[in-house]
């Protein structure tokens, strides 16, 4: 199975910055990279194009994702999206009617500080994609994948849940 990867960076990404303190989201997909030394039987694209927690993404930079699925050949898509607005692109990418299986995922701790969430959600959107699935917009977070109507993120409790 071919599968595209697409790259915007948020928490996933995030790697701990010794000279300012900060949490930076790198250009590259080094996260990813370490992920995919573990994943077979897949052929995998990975594009970087946005190097953003998602609190900083605008319409435009929205529209730079839309674009890059549209230019895709491939039917499957991955998004590496941060969490706090996945919601807010899920809905645009999805007004867009794709034609194409698109999951979007991400972490709320950086892969760089604990692996097993940015795993565990990637591994749910690949494996996700190998099940006879209609198009649409999904998100996998946290052990579902479900269309992204029907999955919110929490924020006091700090996870996502299924709409009630």
């Amino acid at each position: 199975m071919k599968i595209t990867v697409i790259n915007t960076g948020g928490t996933f990404n995030k790697v701990y910055n010794p000279l300012t303190g900060n949490l930076d989201v790198p250009t590259g997909a080094k996260a990813l990279e370490t992920i995919l030394q573990n994943t077979h039987n897949a052929d995998i694209e990975v594009i970087n194009i946005l190097a953003k927690d998602s609190l900083d993404l605008t319409k435009e930079n929205r529209q730079t994702i839309v674009d890059t699925i549209k230019q895709s050949q491939n039917e499957n898509i991955i998004i590496i999206h941060g969490t706090d607005t996945m919601d807010i692109s899920a809905n645009f990418i999805a007004y867009h009617t794709l034609n194409k299986k698109i999951i979007l995922t991400g972490a709320m701790i950086p892969m760089s500080i604990n692996p097993v969430e940015a795993t565990m959600n990637f591994s749910l959107a690949l494996g996700f994609l190998n099940a006879p699935i209609q198009n649409g917009v999904y998100i996998a977070m946290h052990g579902i994948v479900v269309s992204y109507e029907k999955i919110r993120k929490d924020k006091i409790q700090g996870k996502f849940l299924l709409n009630d």
